[in-house]
């Protein structure tokens, strides 16, 4: 360990990286239309091109790849370590008591959109490479810090960079959490449904209005039935509220009863804390005496593939599970029902035992059996596993035990990251367990120490490997 290098590099350089992030939070970098050589728009290419004058003013040989990526490197030696951040930001939205755009230094806090996901990451990255040359000018290995401008929306950027620059052997994100992540389920997400003539035999479900948002459990739903009292479907309602945790309402419209399911969201990989609204509305209209007809038959058909409180896929099918990557989880998210016909979308995040043949035909058989018909996004996305006896995952582990004092595991999620796509990578920092950094939210902030210490761990980890 080279600790007590590191230590005493990074005495005095607190103050100057804080001011090097907030250079960058300064630069609202907020995606927004192309422009000619701004691919995601102003705000991203000027922190891409900010970023870039911080690695050349540390000394970098830095290149710009088309305002997707700009990279930095310490040497002319091939670079075995990679490290992707991002300079991209989700919009500030409202609810700020400080400005979202300058950075504001509390309690040990530093505040603005992008202090913790993923600027503040992205700088100490940047001090951990020119302390590790300063540390070891003899590096017998190169280290390229990679940092995007797309990550929020997509991760274009790298779509468009590692074509051209492929990863090296070795690479961590520190856009995430400590300790290590690195096992991100497989995603398979089809957009499915059914067509029909419009059938006028009463009572029928003329409209069903469910989640637009394919990775958040479904937190309110509406529907719409003519042919039953709003007593008759009040009962029903009842039964299912009782049964669920599902708040309806029951109002009289024009000829109609309309219904309004009140859940709790959730994001799909961990559904079990939410409570899905739209499946909920489901269940109890295939349990109203609906007349016969191609659209009560799709009602019960996705009730029967998508019970309520089945957050694992059980009636569809797929229900399975590994040691290494936990339980497969499903989400019914989105939903939209008409006189003639329905879109439905699942969220399905898949352990590394998950095919195709295990998962996406045998989902497709089940809704083959209710008549329906999968659309579009059919593949499956495949998981993501770097294994935990890795020298990268023994390196980041030792060295996150060592200067924390907390114990180091390697963990399996359900979302992916930015290194999802890239063959040996994990994700390591910058939040510490049990700090939640409010990323994407209101007053986002990174903790100072732990910016700081995940500078220390990061210069650590580039001597430990590049020596």
């Amino acid at each position: 360990m080279y600790r007590k290098e590191v230590e005493a590099y990074f005495a005095d350089k607190q103050d100057q990286i804080i001011a090097d992030i907030c250079r960058l939070i300064r630069i609202k970098s907020v995606r927004e239309d192309p422009k000619p050589g701004m691919p995601f728009g102003e705000g991203p290419c000027a922190a891409l091109q900010e970023g870039r004058r911080m690695m050349e003013e540390m000394g970098f040989s830095t290149k710009n790849f088309d305002n997707y990526v700009v990279t930095g490197e310490i040497s002319d030696k091939p670079a075995y370590l990679g490290i992707l951040a991002h300079l991209d930001v989700v919009s500030e939205g409202s609810g700020w008591t400080v400005p979202p755009y300058e950075g504001t230094v509390q309690d040990g806090k530093l505040f603005g959109r992008g202090s913790a996901d993923d600027k503040g990451p992205a700088v100490v990255s940047m001090w951990a490479l020119k302390a590790a040359r300063e540390i070891n000018p003899n590096l017998s290995k190169g280290v390229r810090l990679i940092l995007g401008s797309a990550e929020e929306t997509g991760s274009e950027d790298l779509e468009y960079y590692l074509p051209k620059e492929p990863a090296p052997p070795v690479s961590f994100s520190p856009d995430a959490e400590y300790p290590v992540i690195n096992i991100e389920k497989g995603m398979h997400r089809p957009v499915f449904g059914a067509d029909w003539e419009e059938d006028p035999a009463l009572p029928r479900v003329t409209a069903i209005r469910g989640g637009t948002t394919t990775n958040i459990v479904t937190r309110e739903c509406d529907a719409e039935v003519e042919g039953l009292t709003a007593e008759e479907v009040k009962a029903v309602c009842d039964k299912t509220q009782a049964e669920t945790g599902v708040v309806f309402t029951v109002t009289e419209g024009e000829g109609k009863v309309l219904i309004h399911a009140l859940g709790e969201s959730a994001h799909a990989a961990s559904p079990e804390t939410g409570k899905n609204a739209q499946v909920a509305m489901v269940a109890m209209l295939a349990a109203l005496p609906l007349a016969d007809s191609a659209s009560a038959r799709a009602i019960r058909g996705l009730a029967k593939l998508f019970p309520f409180g089945d957050d694992h896929g059980a009636a569809l099918g797929v229900a399975m599970e590994d040691e290494i990557s936990g339980r497969l989880t499903l989400v019914f998210s989105k939903l939209q029902l008409t006189k003639t016909g329905f879109r439905g979308q699942y969220d399905s995040r898949c352990p590394l035992c998950a095919n195709d043949e295990n998962m996406r035909f045998v989902s497709e058989r089940a809704m083959a059996e209710c008549g329906f018909q999968v659309y579009e996004k059919a593949a499956m996305r495949p998981p993501h596993h770097t294994p935990a006896d890795s020298q990268l995952c023994k390196t980041l582990l030792a060295t996150y035990e060592e200067y924390t004092g907390l114990k180091g595991e390697c963990l399996a999620i359900g979302g992916g990251t930015y290194v999802h796509e890239i063959e040996g990578g994990v994700a390591f920092g910058c939040a510490l367990p049990g700090t939640d950094n409010r990323m994407h939210g209101a007053d986002e902030f990174a903790v100072i120490d732990e910016l700081m210490v995940s500078a220390k761990m990061f210069t650590e980890v580039i001597l430990q490997l590049c020596e």
